[in-house]
């Protein structure tokens, strides 16, 4: 496998150096993406660069991940409209543990492999250096000129940018210079807007060693309507199932436009080159199967989670739509409950209402004005047009605590579409 022409046909090249591609070519090299531990996951936004370096070492190459510790204490003003919060190194630390469990189900680890897998954290290196000492032998090799050139920095001088971002720059470009003489790396990836401090690394290398160090950037991903890729209104889509759950990841890609999805399959996913154009002539030939979206939604949602969550985060998926069981809903987790039906109508009552049980006429009136009245109610039973948790219900029922989904919850369905949730407290 050629890495640059399987990133070229992913749509996955925005700048490269002259002669990285003759680089590769020649011999086995390392190369590093930069992650800052900002958060104790990562989110999708990271993934562009997580899958470069799955494809580097396929291709036979060898990755190495660095995580950020001491560019996170500082902040890289790249993109950013203002500072952002700096961190201490306990929560650093802990960020990058987790950070870790999480490449391990990318990149191949093992070191039995020549070209395996290697995690970094820059604050190891950078945490014995004074600041004389990084003046003297980083600072005088680039020019105040050279460092005020760059878009990230000419971005910020209206808004005002402190002397601690101005910085980050010569902080990345040492990472380069110390990767590059302690580990022989000689390619360093990112997103477009970090090509600015990489070249600042392939500079100082070049200034201090007169050695040959190269940069290669992905395009930063947009959605076709302009909206910021990988945001949702409840924030970061991230890989940690505790902040993002499995279902509402699957969602996020079942979800894409058919421009996004063509564009998403190529970056994101594993398919070959003859795959993908497959599924999108499948899918072109019917697009309301979204052949694209759930292919891509499958091949991730396993990948980053498993095939069990997958499944279930399937299952889930179908219950609006009239597929789902009692079992299906007995199974699901809370946090994928409140998923499935975010925004159907819902009432709060207290647990104590179902002591001694209450009668489906009355909690389907009364109680929480499902039906207008108790006849209507019960013609609805009649007809047997009402469901409980999914299962068909007649006048007859008693709601006991014992029906109760996670223990306080109640799934009413009226007809075909239209569902409440009761939640007990």
């Amino acid at each position: 496998m050629n890495f640059i022409e399987e990133l070229r046909w992913r749509g996955m090249i925005h700048d490269m150096m002259p002669g990285t591609e003759e680089q590769l070519n020649k011999e086995m090299t390392a190369a590093y993406v930069g992650i800052d531990p900002t958060a104790d996951s990562l989110h999708i936004g990271h993934l562009v660069s997580i899958m470069m370096l799955k494809h580097f070492q396929l291709a036979g190459h060898k990755p190495i991940a660095l995580v950020g510790g001491a560019t996170g204490m500082i902040g890289d003003p790249s993109g950013k409209s203002e500072e952002r919060n700096l961190l201490d190194e306990t929560v650093l630390r802990h960020n990058q543990e987790c950070i870790k469990t999480q490449l391990y189900k990318f990149l191949d680890f093992d070191e039995s492999n020549v070209n395996h897998a290697e995690i970094v954290n820059n604050y190891d290196w950078m945490k014995e250096f004074s600041f004389l000492g990084f003046l003297r032998d980083v600072g005088k090799h680039l020019t105040v000129n050279y460092m005020m050139a760059k878009d990230s920095v000419k971005k910020r001088l209206e808004t005002g940018l402190s002397f601690t971002e101005f910085s980050y720059q010569l902080v990345q470009g040492y990472d380069f210079l110390f990767l590059n003489e302690n580990k022989n790396c000689k390619l360093q990836m990112g997103g477009s807007d970090q090509w600015g401090n990489i070249t600042t690394g392939t500079e100082l290398i070049r200034r201090k060693n007169g050695g040959e160090a190269f940069a290669l950037t992905c395009p930063l991903i947009t959605k076709a309507d302009g909206g910021k890729f990988g945001k949702t209104e409840s924030g970061n889509i991230w890989l940690d199932p505790e902040k993002t759950s499995p279902y509402k990841f699957y969602q996020f890609w079942i979800n894409c436009s058919d421009e996004d999805s063509s564009k998403y399959i190529r970056i994101f996913s594993m398919f070959s080159k003859e795959e993908v154009e497959a599924l999108e002539a499948q899918h072109n030939e019917a697009p309301h199967l979204r052949v694209l979206q759930k292919a891509l939604a499958e091949d991730l949602t396993k990948r980053v989670h498993s095939e069990e969550d997958y499944n279930a985060a399937v299952e889930a998926s179908e219950i609006l739509f009239g597929k789902g069981t009692t079992e299906t809903l007995q199974k699901m987790n809370e946090d994928t409950l409140l998923s499935v039906f975010e925004g159907v109508p819902q009432s709060d009552f207290s647990l104590s209402e179902l002591n001694d049980g209450l009668n489906i006429v009355d909690f389907l009136s009364d109680k929480t004005n499902i039906f207008p009245s108790k006849g209507e109610a019960r013609r609805m039973l009649k007809d047997n047009g009402v469901s409980v948790n999914k299962q068909k219900v007649n006048d007859s029922v008693i709601i006991t605590k014992d029906m109760l989904l996670n223990d306080k919850y109640i799934i009413v369905q009226k007809g075909k579409k239209n569902y409440y949730l009761i939640k007990f407290n």
